[in-house]
């Protein structure tokens, strides 16, 4: 026996509500590391949105498929290669915006790729999961 779910029109205006929210926090994560780094620079707030959904887009196709490929030597050295992850992601996002997003040298990169994911998720959790619900 199967079961068929329905999903009413307030879920999906929920869904929506909570994309927007978390692009648009997401951006301004983007814009807080942009001010606080030296090597890295996003052109407008406009340019932070769009490499926000840029950076969604990526990180539900492409990101898991390198979680997957660089899964032995993130146990190896116990989570530390993780970053680097992030770090082709935003290195991916760097190459699709061009001038308007621009992100110089490995070792802030990955300084800005662990500060763009630590603040991501507490802000996640303090606006966009709250604002879901």
């Amino acid at each position: 026996m199967t079961k068929v779910y329905r999903v009413s029109k307030e879920e999906k205006k929920n869904d929506i509500i909570t994309f927007i929210v978390g692009i648009i926090v997401y951006a301004l994560v983007l814009m807080m590391a942009s001010s606080l780094f030296v090597n890295f620079y996003i052109e407008s707030f406009w340019y932070a949105i769009i490499a926000a959904l840029i950076l969604s887009l990526l990180n539900y196709t492409i990101k898991p498929v390198l979680i997957v490929m660089a899964l032995p030597i993130t146990i190896l050295t116990y989570g530390i290669a993780y970053p680097i992850v992030n770090m082709i992601i935003l290195k991916l996002c760097d190459i699709i915006m061009g001038s308007s997003f621009v992100i110089g040298g490995f070792l802030s990169m990955f300084f800005i790729s662990i500060f763009i994911s630590l603040l991501k998720m507490f802000l996640d959790q303090m606006i966009t999961n709250r604002i879901g619900r």
